[in-house]
């Protein structure tokens, strides 16, 4: 897979827990707001019911028909406001074509539906609760209605709504705030332990230290298990590799020797098995070198001064082919590559240009993205063709026989950068020769 693989960013713990929080408080909070103010005007109307059904009873007993027919009522209501116009107290009778009213309503009287809402004096909103009963004198049933101004109870709703807002919210943002604190407590021992990785990064750390809770210790526990194997299987994987390539060198150097004492025809029949053999050790090798590499958390390597040292050790090796390498790289440059790592890459591209370049190769540097940067190295030989640039990468092709190698040195350059999660390309370089550009990853910040 590509190193620059875009991925899809997932929100953090952190924002998941406040942002469930938060919904779930906006929920709790716009239910309160609007079901509490419901249940208290509930209430508030039931109680001023209660009020005016004790208005309606005291004038069920006080209305009296005379023998012709004439209603009246034989005393007074107790509350004062009765009395008063547009008080906000009001009641009203009614049988046939007879109307009686209490002094408050003055010269209106009470409109409107209980669909539509009731009407009193001055456009005031009102309460209203009615009856109807008989009396001894009349066969026509009396309407009685009494009511009350809804304005002040209206008033009074607000001031509890508006409270009951203003607490909600202080409420809310206290509880998400302590929220914030809970979740910010809890996770602090996650922060403690990316820093603690972090550290393993940069190499200040070999395995994960610090007291964590009883949750997290079974994956530090694990994690530090996890580094210490891997840290042993790579050593192990590189000794093992080391001490067969001494191994093998002699005994191979020795058949070499004796192969070439050979007549012709014994070369011709030896030559390619020994050459083939060899080919088989250089690339498992190579592989065995690379094993594990990439899971070490700790590689980070500056590729400037790595290519200054195998720049050095190739002047001396080719000297005879007076080639001059300019090292463009920037000094402050850090790769998360193992340094063998680097080198068996670097080391493969820079010695296949100084077989082949005329008399310059460039190395320098182009940034690809935050997490990546490309190294390439260009000379001014012949090059290849550009349909034979995938071909050169794979192992055991030479293009050309006339200089000696084993095909091996671009094919473990590009297995090694892919263990790495980036990948080699060759083409035709500006300079006139080969460009192999190498993709590696960056340490992370």
């Amino acid at each position: 897979m590509p190193i620059n693989t875009i991925e899809k960013q997932l929100p953090s713990l952190r924002s998941r827990l406040l942002i469930a929080a938060a919904a779930w408080l906006v929920v709790i909070t716009l239910s309160a707001g609007y079901l509490v103010p419901s249940f208290i005007k509930t209430y508030l109307v039931g109680q001023e019911e209660q009020q005016l059904k004790l208005y309606l009873d005291q004038l069920t007993a006080l209305v009296d028909v005379t023998p012709d027919g004439k209603m009246s009522l034989s005393g007074k209501l107790s509350n004062p406001l009765f009395e008063s116009p547009y008080s906000g107290l009001y009641w009203s009778l009614t049988i046939n074509e007879q109307q009686l009213r209490s002094r408050s309503l003055w010269d209106t009287r009470i409109r409107g539906n209980k669909e539509e809402g009731f009407i009193g004096p001055n456009k005031q909103p009102l309460i209203v609760i009615s009856r109807e009963f008989f009396v001894p004198e009349t066969d026509d049933p009396v309407n009685l209605s009494v009511a009350i101004n809804k304005d002040k109870l209206n008033a009074t709703l607000q001031k509890l709504t508006h409270g009951l807002w203003l607490i909600l919210i202080i409420m809310a943002i206290g509880i998400l705030a302590l929220t914030w604190l809970q979740v910010s407590w809890s996770l602090s021992p996650l922060r403690k332990l990316q820093q603690n990785l972090k550290k393993v990064r940069n190499g200040e750390l070999t395995e994960l230290t610090g007291v964590y809770p009883t949750e997290v210790k079974p994956v530090i526990d694990d994690l530090n298990a996890l580094l210490f194997h891997y840290q042993e299987l790579l050593e192990r994987a590189r000794n093992h590799s080391g001490n067969l390539s001494h191994a093998l060198k002699t005994p191979i150097a020795i058949l070499n020797n004796e192969v070439a004492q050979l007549n012709d025809a014994d070369k011709t029949k030896l030559t390619p098995a020994l050459l083939q053999l060899q080919q088989h050790i250089d690339y498992h090798l190579g592989r065995a070198r690379m094993a594990g590499a990439a899971n070490i958390l700790t590689a980070k390597t500056a590729p400037s001064s790595r290519v200054d040292a195998i720049s050095m050790a190739m002047d001396k090796i080719y000297a005879h082919r007076e080639v001059i390498l300019v090292n463009e790289l920037d000094s402050d440059l850090s790769i998360a590559v193992e340094k063998r790592d680097l080198d068996e890459i670097v080391g493969n591209l820079i010695e296949n240009s100084y077989k082949w370049a005329n008399s310059l190769i460039r190395v320098h540097q182009q940034s690809v993205n935050t997490d990546t940067v490309s190294i390439v190295i260009e000379d001014d030989g012949p090059g290849i063709a550009e349909d034979e640039c995938n071909e050169a990468l794979k192992r055991g092709i030479r293009l050309d026989e006339s200089t000696p190698g084993t095909g091996l040195g671009l094919n473990i350059a590009n297995e090694l950068a892919h263990s790495y999660r980036g990948e080699l390309i060759l083409s035709r370089s500006p300079l006139g020769g080969l460009k192999a550009e190498i993709t590696l990853p960056l340490p992370r910040s």
